[in-house]
């Protein structure tokens, strides 16, 4: 099983290659992949060594899984390129997603859509991940009609420059380069990407779009605002859904806490709760705060977090490889 990771010495390419070795994934053979500037040094693996290579390398290595996390223009110009020589690419990037002819997978909810005829898999935004992770369990059970969902999300949402702007504002230093509009520590930015035509930003549109195409279900409502705090590790999401039917809380917690990848955190009492400091580092998504919505009938709140950069991003993917692998579609 040759793999590529391309993008490897980036913020999620770093934490892929950490992710692979800890899931034992049966990587024969490894090929890093890195912009040209990259080309020649070195990335760590498994206590080894590995030489990273250009993409002409890589798509000449002939690798059975490339997994890119290098932006939405390199995986537009590079994955076809990679699946017509026969690669199946898993994509991290916005680039195609959103392709009618793409699949958008999150295992646990919907890889049994996944054929040998899919070369390019696209791996779904960071918040969009968690959110289906709660979602398409209960859509089962009670039919979603709508769902209104606020993000908390990480400065590594925004990569390595965002964490070191955070650092140096923390330490006083002014020198480090910004890459917000203003400054994140002690402040929360109601600005994720960037602002669209509707004046919804590009994250929020994302987190509009991507629910509905994975649960394979376009008859419910979504609506999003996403806004940047300053945590290092971890998203959170306060989400109101209403359902079309009636349900009960402990039926609620039962079905999440039977959902393959869901942890639920959930007594009060206790102060038992997600938080960001809990998911860093770890796979699962975590919920808690389920309640009702006491302003109208058939509706819950909850709270959701997890790891952005590995449910979110680096974890998925490898178990998107997992199930190709498990299921013989390379």
């Amino acid at each position: 099983m040759k793999v590529a990771v391309v993008g490897s010495t980036g913020m999620v390419g770093q934490v892929m290659l950490k992710v692979l070795e800890e899931r034992n994934f049966p990587v024969t053979e490894l090929i890093p992949v890195a912009s040209e500037r990259s080309v020649g040094k070195k990335v760590k693996y498994k206590q080894k060594e590995f030489t990273i290579v250009s993409m002409k390398d890589a798509i000449a290595a002939k690798p059975d899984i490339a997994i890119f996390s290098a932006g939405g223009s390199t995986s537009l110009e590079f994955a076809p390129l990679f699946a017509e020589a026969g690669i199946t690419v898993i994509d991290n990037s916005s680039a195609w997603r959103m392709d009618p002819d793409k699949k958008l997978v999150v295992p646990e909810i919907n890889a049994d859509v996944l054929t040998k005829e899919d070369k390019i898999i696209a791996n779904p935004n960071c918040s969009t991940i968690q959110l289906v992770m709660v979602l398409g369990p209960l859509n089962k059970k009670y039919d979603l009609k709508r769902v209104i969902v606020s993000t908390y999300q990480s400065v590594t949402g925004t990569g390595k420059a965002a964490v070191d702007q955070l650092n140096g504002e923390i330490s006083g230093d002014d020198s480090i380069a910004k890459v917000y509009p203003y400054q994140i520590f002690k402040n929360a930015l109601p600005h994720c990407d960037v602002f669209a035509d509707d004046d919804y930003t590009k994250e929020e549109i994302k987190l509009m779009k991507e629910p509905k195409k994975i649960l394979g279900d376009d008859t419910f409502n979504l609506t999003a605002t996403a806004v940047r705090v300053p945590v290092q590790g971890g998203h959170s999401e306060s989400v109101n859904i209403e359902f079309e039917n009636e349900f009960e809380l402990d039926e609620v917690r039962k079905i999440l806490s039977e959902t393959p990848g869901v942890i639920v955190m959930d007594d009060v009492k206790n102060n038992h709760y997600p938080m960001p400091l809990y998911s860093e580092g770890k796979d699962e998504v975590f919920v808690g705060r389920i309640r009702r919505d006491l302003s109208q009938p058939k509706t819950l709140n909850l709270w959701i977090v997890a790891d952005n950069l590995r449910k979110g991003a680096a974890t998925n993917a490898v178990q998107i490889a997992e199930y190709l692998v498990a299921n013989n579609l390379v």
